[in-house]
């Protein structure tokens, strides 16, 4: 899925553009996904997220530990 956060699973939602006739056509609303390397000190090693903005400011409060511990509870690879 491309428009998907590792951490939050913040994936695209659906919607309608409503013109100014009050017609109605399908639309999707992306997450703000960036990507992101942190340096992760327990592997030694960089890696490389796909993070939401709002995943990111989380990453700052938590830490990258607790981050990819979270993102490898989800079952995803880090």
């Amino acid at each position: 899925m491309s428009a998907h956060c590792q951490l939050t699973g913040r994936a695209p939602a659906f919607g309608n553009t409503i013109s100014h006739s009050h017609r109605r056509t399908s639309r999707r609303f992306d997450p703000n996904i960036q990507r992101k390397r942190y340096w992760l000190p327990s592997e030694n090693r960089y890696v490389r997220l796909r993070l939401s903005a709002r995943a990111i400011k989380t990453v700052d409060t938590i830490g990258i530990e607790a981050a990819v511990a979270r993102i490898r509870a989800r079952g995803e690879r880090v």
